[in-house]
């Protein structure tokens, strides 16, 4: 039998897999893939293709207890995204989402929205220092939102059309998406 032969890629393989099984190196190494990944534009829904809201009755609760409906984003353009603080897609993406948020938070309704206990979501935020709120449900949302997996966004335009579902981690600091948002702001 031959002895097998030790390389420098089996002696780095091994040495991820091992990372990958300590959970405390296994979420940074995870986030760090993501960002990879979500160096993708989402691409916008042809208009044939894009679904209506019409169901704007959906309850929310901001990180400062503050309540919140949507009704109150009708006739506006909206970004919704679900996350969650153990997700390394939603952490890997939520920089970009803050550089979004920077230039367009005065024009668009942002709407980070997790399950999470309101104490994890703000030592999240405290750590991270974004400055968009994040929000609970108090409600179901509508079924137009329904999500099986996280990260997953959608940008809904002035007339309740979803432009943009996009399920996974993305680039939302991109020039595409930036485009799409100026051109639905426009309209």
């Amino acid at each position: 039998m031959k002895k097998p032969k030790i390389t420098t890629s089996n002696i780095i393989f091994l040495i991820v897999i091992l990372l990958l099984v300590i959970p405390q190196t296994r979420q940074p190494i995870q986030v760090f893939f993501h960002k990879g990944l979500a160096k993708i534009s989402p691409s916008t829904i042809t208009n044939s293709d894009q679904e209506k809201l019409t169901d704007y009755n959906w309850n929310l609760v901001d990180q400062n207890g503050k309540p919140f409906n949507l009704e109150k984003a009708k006739e506006k353009v909206i970004f919704i995204n679900f996350w969650a603080t153990w997700c390394p897609p939603c952490i890997a993406e939520m920089p970009s989402i803050e550089a979004l948020y920077k230039d367009y938070n005065d024009k668009v309704v942002f709407l980070l929205v997790s399950d999470e206990k309101p104490e994890k979501i703000k030592a999240f935020n405290t750590k991270n220092n974004y400055s968009f709120n994040f929000y609970n449900p108090v409600s179901p949302p509508p079924s137009s939102f329904e999500t099986r997996s996280i990260p997953r966004t959608f940008v809904v335009d002035k007339s309740g059309n979803i432009v943009i579902d996009k399920g996974g981690a993305a680039n939302w600091n991109s020039k595409t998406v930036r485009e799409t948002l100026d051109r639905l702001l426009s309209e």
